[in-house]
């Protein structure tokens, strides 16, 4: 058995996945109905709606299947995820990556297998919508046509749980999807015993832009902090716009110091935004860091509200040294 290579945007994909909130969450008719259809259309067992998290791939519709979940090491669809288009076996006892595979040799004794990469509007995979029959076959230029239409359709089912996560203006994360993918790694961190901080951020001057320039200016300056967000945090780093002017970063197995070194980091890189005529502002922001400890934080709303009293204290003060 040949487990699937890990994608090389890993991190930023089971982002995009926990950023859904479908992960172990109720099934929906939205997608049942989907894979319903599918089993119908193709003639098949089995049709599902998976989704590969990091170590499993999980069911959000499974018609034909009783498992809610298969570790990833064996699914077919972890192999699917790393394709543009569908991922095709037309007899998995022939094929030497999967004729030794718990899911070929036992149940459900798959021989067939058909699957349809789901991406987020932003192109990167989740999961798959799949086809699943325990006889050899293929799928002819119709049927491949009829798959693709299915899976358009469980794709905009998915866009419109990651619009709902992300802010319209930036592109990042919004409140919501930050508090979900925020308690998400805080629990990882206590279950792996790693240290978390937060960083709350408030940019300076965004009333008086707005006053003096208009929205439109104001609206520039906003989505060029989130742009450098982007560049001046890890890739594992969580950080969203919680409204307004205000944004937040966790980092994940990181400590105090390392969260000033970030920060001086984007200081340096807001300095180097000069003010010109396209940009006629100039980029600022106070902080507050707030280092998780689970005595004391019952959850990210906590490090939340101590994240931003530091950060208001860190702006007065800049007042009063004016």
């Amino acid at each position: 058995m040949t487990a699937a290579p890990i994608p090389a945007n890993e991190a930023q994909r089971l982002q995009a996945l926990q950023c859904t909130g479908l992960l172990d969450g109720p099934p929906e008719e939205r997608f049942d109905r989907l894979t319903r259809l599918a089993r119908r259309l193709f003639d098949v067992p089995i049709a599902l709606v998976s989704l590969v998290d990091a170590n499993r791939q999980w069911f959000k519709s499974c018609m034909g299947l009783e498992a809610a979940e298969t570790p990833r090491d064996h699914a077919f669809c972890a192999h699917a995820i790393l394709q543009d288009k569908v991922f095709i076996i037309p007899d998995a006892c022939a094929d030497p990556r999967f004729a030794d595979n718990p899911l070929v040799t036992g149940e459900p004794h798959i021989r067939f297998y058909a699957g349809r990469p789901l991406k987020t509007v932003d192109g990167v995979p989740l999961g798959t919508l799949c086809l699943i029959d325990r006889r050899p076959r293929d799928l002819s230029q119709d049927d491949l046509a009829a798959l693709e239409d299915l899976a358009q359709m469980a794709e905009s089912e998915l866009a419109g749980f990651q619009l709902s996560m992300t802010d319209e203006l930036t592109g990042i994360s919004n409140r919501r999807g930050f508090l979900r993918l925020a308690d998400y790694g805080l629990a990882l961190c206590q279950r792996q015993n790693l240290p978390a901080t937060l960083i709350f951020l408030d940019l300076d001057g965004l009333k008086a832009t707005n006053d003096s320039l208009g929205h439109a200016a104001g609206d520039a300056l906003i989505r060029q902090f989130a742009w450098l967000l982007a560049v001046a945090f890890r890739e594992s780093d969580l950080f969203a716009r919680l409204g307004g002017d205000e944004f937040a970063v966790l980092l994940v197995n990181a400590r105090v110091a390392d969260a000033h070194t970030a920060v001086a980091a984007l200081e340096l890189a807001a300095s180097q935004e000069a003010p010109d005529a396209d940009q006629p502002w100039q980029l600022r922001f106070s902080s507050g860091i707030v280092a998780f400890d689970p005595a004391r934080h019952q959850g990210i709303a906590d490090l939340l509200a101590e994240g931003d009293a530091l950060m208001y204290e860190a702006k007065r003060a800049k007042k009063l040294e004016r």
